[in-house]
């Protein structure tokens, strides 16, 4: 293949390397020069281009990307036709994606101008998924580089899709005293979630102590029945093979294969087998539909994709998940985005110990403190933000006259916390599905931390709630779901959510944090001064 400048006159069956505009005329990047063309182009003024003339032995990027995906495509994988040298392959049922890392590494390795990407391998997929690409780089390549590459692929077709198969999964949940009924039923709940993208079927729900013996039993139980995977969901974290759980599974007939995986949340799972069906001790963390350890396990047995010692020992890279917050199932094709959450920032405080001044409009890193909580959910994307005022309402509503906020006044903010909250929440329009909740005094907070909140909100929203935990401590801001609002509405005197936060039970959701932010507000002089140095 040549590139380079091309008279004109020698441009007709060439590829121009570069959008060419002149007097009206347009050639696009990627376009054969035709003799026509040509003529407009010379009466234009132009009397050269850069362009690209196939050499014999070239093969164009079209055909080249189109047969070498055509090696590519295994099973539940369909390619589309090539455009601008490159082809996307999608999966045609859901799975677990299967990926021959050697020969991609090899197939890579021959020249520059081919390359594939893929998904990360054994990666569950969805019907319609893009899972690979192939890109030729330049507009032709040497027939013997196809050649070299197709090799290098080998006869068997490097990216396919386990699908799954119909399944059955028996749970068994072992109980301690104090272990409420509700976390073992929220835990079947989130169980099934897990289960419907492989319309997997929960064959069994079985409660018993969490001890070694009845354990036995109901495992043996299940593996006589018809059931093609068993799962236990201790009350009590594995922490050795001679705990409870793998102790039992022994005492059933059973066998422990490997304890521990180098998967972060999930250290604490267990694999084992008996009578040829998969046994799984589910880490603690498998209660939660965020992803861990349990899912790449439970996502594989669905799809008869094998899971041994070794399988778990090389899960460590990309094992670290701590901070991934996903969807307890895939998200519906064309499926419609909602729009924007709201929200709320209570501005409404006397600031009592803070002495004669007040707090929200303190100088803090070249501004009020009360303009970092404004800021930070306009950053995030909240609309409308709507900010309630009460004591010196002119002073701060000066201090935001430029932001794009609403402001609410509370005649009545001397009564205390709940009834700003109030104001805001009947400020809010009717079609927005829920509202971030922050407080003026917490300038720590950043859009980050919102950001998060609003993602396990769309990841449940079926929760009344989200929170931010500190330890295991929560904090702020809050985001409360439309239908908690009714219930805001009987609130009353100093005290905000906190109550109906309890009453929620399960279906508030705690996003964990390491970072101090949400547990730090300025109440004192002292506060402000820690907070300036």
């Amino acid at each position: 293949m040549k590139f380079g400048p091309v008279a004109i006159a020698d441009a007709v069956g060439c590829i121009a390397a570069h959008t060419i505009r002149a007097d009206g005329t347009i050639v696009k990047k990627g376009a054969t020069v035709t003799a026509e063309l040509a003529a407009k182009l010379a009466a234009a003024g132009i009397t050269e281009i850069v362009a690209v003339r196939l050499e014999p032995g070239d093969i164009d990027e079209n055909a080249a990307a189109e047969r070498l995906a055509e090696r590519m495509v295994g099973d539940a994988i369909v390619a589309e036709s090539p455009f601008t040298g490159r082809v996307n392959m999608f999966a045609t049922q859901a799975g677990v994606l299967r990926v021959d890392i050697a020969a991609i590494d090899a197939f890579n390795a021959v020249d520059e101008a081919i390359t594939v990407a893929t998904l990360p391998a054994l990666k569950a997929v969805v019907a319609g998924e893009l899972v690979a690409t192939v890109k030729i780089i330049p507009y032709a390549v040497p027939q013997t580089l196809v050649e070299q590459a197709l090799d290098a692929l080998g006869n068997t077709p490097p990216v396919s899709v386990a699908a799954y198969r119909p399944s059955s999964v028996a749970v068994i949940s072992t109980l301690l005293p104090g272990l409420k009924p509700s976390v073992v039923d929220k835990t079947l709940r989130i169980m099934r979630d897990r289960l419907e993208p492989a319309e997997a079927m929960l064959a069994a729900d079985q409660r018993v102590p969490h001890e070694a013996e009845p354990l036995a039993a109901a495992i043996a139980e299940q593996a006589a029945g018809a059931a093609d995977i068993i799962v236990v969901f201790g009350a009590s974290a594995i922490t050795d093979r001679r705990d409870v759980i793998p102790q039992a599974l022994v005492e059933a007939g059973g066998e422990v294969e490997h304890l521990g995986m180098p998967v972060d949340p999930g250290n604490l799972l267990m694999l084992g087998r008996i009578a040829g069906k998969p046994v799984i001790g589910a880490p603690g963390c498998a209660r939660s539909p965020k992803e861990n350890s349990f899912d790449w396990v439970l996502q594989r047995y669905l799809a008869g994709v094998p899971v041994g010692r070794r399988d778990v020992q090389k899960m460590g890279v990309g094992g670290l998940l701590m901070e991934i917050v996903s969807r307890p199932q895939p998200r519906a094709p064309g499926s419609p985005e909602r729009g924007p959450l709201a929200g709320i920032v209570l501005a409404a405080g006397q600031s009592t110990r803070m002495g004669a001044e007040n707090k929200l409009l303190q100088p803090l890193r070249g501004k009020p403190i009360l303009r970092h909580a404004v800021e930070a959910q306009i950053e995030a994307g909240l609309s409308p933000v709507i900010v309630v005022t009460g004591h010196q309402r002119a002073e701060v509503e000066a201090a935001l006259s430029d932001l794009p906020v609403q402001l609410v006044h509370n005649s009545d903010y001397v009564s205390g916390l709940a009834s700003s909250l109030k104001a805001g929440v009947a400020a809010l329009p009717p079609e927005v599905p829920a509202a971030v909740i922050s407080l003026g005094d917490m300038p720590n907070v950043t859009p980050a931390v919102i950001e998060r909140l609003v993602e396990g909100h769309r990841a449940q929203p079926e929760a009344l709630a989200a929170v931010p935990t500190l330890f295991g401590q929560r904090g702020n801001p809050v985001l409360l779901a439309r239908a908690i609002f009714p219930a805001v509405s009987l609130l009353s005197g100093d005290r905000g959510a906190r109550r109906l936060l309890d009453e929620a039970g399960e279906r508030v959701i705690d996003v964990a944090f390491e970072d101090p932010a949400i547990a730090i507000d300025v109440d004192t002089p002292e506060a402000l001064r820690a907070l300036r140095s």
